[in-house]
């Protein structure tokens, strides 16, 4: 079986796109990261998610609070609505500097020590909170500089990331998942959930996954503290 290193935070998209690898095929190497981040059930999600067909799960520490300069690392106030239409395009205070650089590069050191050609990740360019490092130039530049960095893309075999979600809306992602079985009861995707793990309903990420179930007609099975 082809190998595969995939990112999975424990959350709706992450979910979905290793649903997505292992329906191609592919033997799953799934790795989560305690990064500093203000709360655990998103990890708790990962872990069972991962409980079913995925050959290894790794949670790796590292700590980007060390540096601040997110809410999502800090004790800065995270940006709460009433409504998705009060989202701007402003980059919000949640985006973590360089996360998703400094966790492909995790990625993709698994991965070479594996021999796998392929990593997966779940980022999306529509119905997303404006994040830098989730647009296709920036895995498509990524990419480019890890067939340079490896001793296999020296030796001409080359990495692919995979963005199955890139241009897909926040529906379109829940209705591949469901049709591939995600059980999105396992998934969080809260940026500052009560401590009980119940989502707060008023963030950005909950605003625009709400939004996913309502115009699929669906029912968000995440519970709600309001």
């Amino acid at each position: 079986m082809k190998k595969a290193v995939v990112l999975l935070s424990g959350g709706l998209d992450s979910a979905t796109a290793m649903a997505m690898a292992l329906a191609e095929g592919y033997e799953v190497y799934a790795v989560s990261f305690r990064y500093g981040q203000r709360h655990a059930v998103e990890l708790e999600c990962a872990v069972e998610q991962a409980a079913e067909g995925v050959k290894q799960h790794k949670i790796v520490d590292i700590d980007l609070s060390s540096f601040g300069g997110s809410a999502l690392t800090t004790d800065m106030a995270v940006p709460k609505h009433d409504a998705v239409e009060e989202l701007t395009e402003e980059i919000p205070v949640t985006y973590v500097p360089a996360r998703n650089t400094v966790f492909l590069s995790y990625a993709l050191a698994w991965a070479e020590v594996l021999e796998a050609d392929d990593i997966f990740i779940g980022v999306n360019a529509l119905d997303y909170s404006g994040y830098p490092d989730c647009r296709p130039e920036f895995i498509a530049a990524y990419e480019t500089m890890a067939n340079l960095a490896t001793v296999a893309g020296v030796q001409g075999r080359k990495l692919t990331i995979h963005t199955p979600l890139i241009d897909l809306t926040k529906a379109e992602i829940i209705q591949r998942g469901l049709a591939l079985g995600v059980d999105y009861a396992k998934t969080t995707s809260c940026y500052d959930p009560a401590p009980d793990g119940r989502a707060c309903g008023h963030c950005d990420s909950c605003l625009l996954r709400q939004k996913g179930f309502y115009d699929l007609d669906k029912v968000d099975p995440r519970e709600y503290v309001s």
